[in-house]
C-alpha cells in the first residue's frame, strides 16, 4: 500500500479556487436576485483569497495573506454598503429580482 502524503499538493488548491471562482462567477452572470449576485460575487473574492493564501504558502512569504486581509477589509465593507442598498430597493420596489427593478424610474 502506498504512502499517504501529508501534504495536500498546491494544485488542488488552485483547482478548488479556480471551481469556486467559475461558479462565482456563473451565480453572477446567470441568477437574476440580488442577494445570490452579491454572494456570488463573495464566492468569487473567497476563490482569489485562497489562491493568495495558496501560493503566499508555497513561496514561504506573507504577502499573499497581507493581500487576503486587505481583499476581506473591502469584502467586509462591500456587504455592509451592499445589503443597506438591497434592503433600500427593497423598501421601495417590494422585489429583488434584478430585472424588475433595472429601471431607474419610481
Amino acid at each position: 500500500m502506498p504512502p499517504i502524503p501529508t501534504v495536500v499538493p498546491m494544485s488542488w488548491y488552485l483547482i478548488l479556487s479556480a471551481i469556486l471562482f467559475t461558479l462565482g462567477a456563473a451565480g453572477f452572470l446567470l441568477r437574476r436576485n440580488i442577494i445570490t449576485v452579491f454572494m456570488c460575487i463573495e464566492l468569487m473574492l473567497n476563490a482569489v483569497n485562497l489562491t493568495f493564501v495558496a501560493f503566499s504558502h508555497q513561496l514561504k512569504q506573507v504577502d499573499g495573506h497581507i493581500f487576503t486581509f486587505f481583499v476581506m477589509v473591502v469584502a467586509a465593507a462591500e456587504a455592509a454598503v451592499g445589503l443597506a442598498i438591497i434592503l433600500t430597493v427593497f423598501k421601495n420596489r417590494q422585489t429583488l429580482e434584478i430585472d424588475e427593478i433595472s429601471s431607474m424610474k419610481l
